[in-house]
């Protein structure tokens, strides 16, 4: 069994009855994204979000970004699947990312309702839970894991 076969098991694992593939932790993501060309992270926070406070930095081939919902108002996008279906496959592994790992979550469902069946979650999200002082960016998430990203 491949690195990227044990990982993905091992996702499944941590998820079962969840209503998409599994979960990932964000190193597992970038590990995965690097190791295997079906890999794609699908960054569904706002766009706001990814101007304002970073992105994820990976080959444009192996990312996409679909808000979950839009701002400002934080109103559902309405346009989810049509605008997933014009960046993944159906027979990708998606990889989906949010702040904390919320929206993602309901975006691999969604996306898993939808025949996308190998949708997953990024645990954590991309800067992860708040601190004792409320700042992100320090408990968990991609940021906290020390992988690629760029500010804004």
């Amino acid at each position: 069994m491949s690195t990227v076969d044990q990982v993905l098991a091992a996702a499944r694992e941590r998820a079962p009855g969840a209503g998409y593939a599994g979960a990932v932790t964000p190193a597992e993501a970038f590990a995965l994204v690097q190791a295997d060309p079906r890999m794609k992270l699908i960054d569904v926070r706002t766009n706001a979000e990814r101007d304002w406070v970073g992105r994820v930095l990976l080959p444009e081939a192996q990312h996409g970004a679909v808000q979950w919902s839009t701002y400002p108002g934080g109103v559902p996008n309405p346009d989810f699947v049509a605008q997933l279906d014009a960046v993944a496959n159906k027979d990708d592994v998606l990889l989906f990312l949010c702040r904390s790992g919320v929206r993602s979550r309901h975006a691999a469902t969604l996306a898993t309702q939808h025949g996308y069946a190998n949708s997953f979650d990024i645990l954590e999200g991309f800067e992860g839970d708040k601190d004792a002082e409320g700042h992100r960016k320090n408990v968990g998430g991609w940021c906290k894991a020390g992988l690629p990203w760029a500010g804004a």
